[in-house]
């Protein structure tokens, strides 16, 4: 019997340890109201779409012809594109968007966060402003919302911006911890519950090329907005609901000229991923960023904003 007791005594050690980190890393639903306060500030506005009130800032002339539709990627948010935004609404509309299940914009009613529900989403999304032909940018998740969006609806997308795009099956070189939590079942339960800020720091800095240039500001913005009602279970029926790669036969249907840009240092997919893209897109153009990681738009908004203002002054 005396392996008997030291299983039970072996349960007993995890139970209390696993009560431990718990108590000590315990961190509540964080409400609307306060996190507007500090990141909804001017010029975001909202829009009721889909049963939920969602997080825009529409900025820039209106009678641009084709305005720039920026998709962040998962777990972000729109404040990713505050550099590229601040810069070209001065001749350009810019419309970035919290995407159902993250930001400000929180969870979708009805829990679908597969690529076909968010193409649905931005379609319904460009049609609630009017908007008959656009630009579409995206990184990561948003990069394959647009690229979908693009084979799906072609009439409504002149040009692609894809940013360390999602798309093909991942050549994943190190996950973030903190998606690495949220893909582990086992740990539901526990992470529902729990967001300990020293995880979030360093999934943030593992996604810039830099991390110094994961300033305590943006690791304070992901970790609170993770913490946004409903948007820890958004993150894992994502999770649970992703197909990476499913699709990637679908590419070779893209008509519109394309920008791909990949930081040289991206640590989450691959660089030779962009190579994939300029490979199957009739029209595209590569352009690898030394030095910058997953999230190069907002690590280094100036040196982004050279290639994709090349690329969007060669088709006006």
């Amino acid at each position: 019997m005396k392996w008997f007791k030291r299983l039970w005594w072996t349960a007993v050690l995890f139970a209390l340890g696993l009560a431990a980190v718990v108590f000590t890393t315990w961190e509540p639903d964080r409400q609307i109201g306060p996190l507007v306060a500090r990141w909804g500030a001017d010029p975001s506005s909202f829009l009721e779409l889909d049963g939920m009130q969602v997080h825009i800032r529409d900025t820039g002339p209106r009678d641009d012809p084709t305005p720039l539709v920026l998709l962040h990627g998962m777990s972000s948010s729109l404040h990713t594109y505050e550099g590229w935004q601040q810069s070209l609404q001065q001749d350009r509309r810019v419309i970035s968007v919290d995407l159902p299940g993250f930001g400000l914009t929180g969870p979708s009613p009805q829990g679908d966060y597969r690529i076909d529900a968010y193409t649905r989403f931005l379609l319904r999304l460009l049609d609630t402003l009017g908007l008959k032909r656009v630009v579409l940018v995206g990184n990561a998740l948003g990069g394959e919302v647009a690229w979908q969006t693009a084979v799906l609806a072609p009439d409504r997308v002149e040009r692609l911006v894809l940013i360390a795009s999602d798309g093909y099956q991942p050549s994943v070189l190190s996950m973030p911890i903190a998606f690495q939590v949220a893909s582990s079942r086992w740990l539901r339960w526990v992470s529902e519950r729990i967001l300990p800020k020293s995880l979030v720091a360093s999934s943030v800095r593992s996604v810039f090329g830099d991390p110094a240039r994961a300033t305590p500001e943006k690791i304070d913005r992901y970790f609170e907005l993770a913490l946004r009602v409903g948007n820890r279970r958004a993150l894992f029926q994502r999770m649970d609901q992703a197909e990476f790669g499913s699709n990637a036969a679908l590419i070779r249907r893209i008509q519109q000229p394309t920008l791909v840009l990949w930081g040289t240092r991206d640590e989450m997919i691959s660089p030779d991923q962009g190579t994939l893209f300029c490979r199957d897109i009739a029209q595209c153009k590569l352009v690898m960023l030394p030095g910058l990681g997953h999230i190069p738009q907002e690590e280094d908004p100036r040196a982004t904003l050279l290639p994709l203002r090349e690329f969007l002054g060669s088709g006006r």
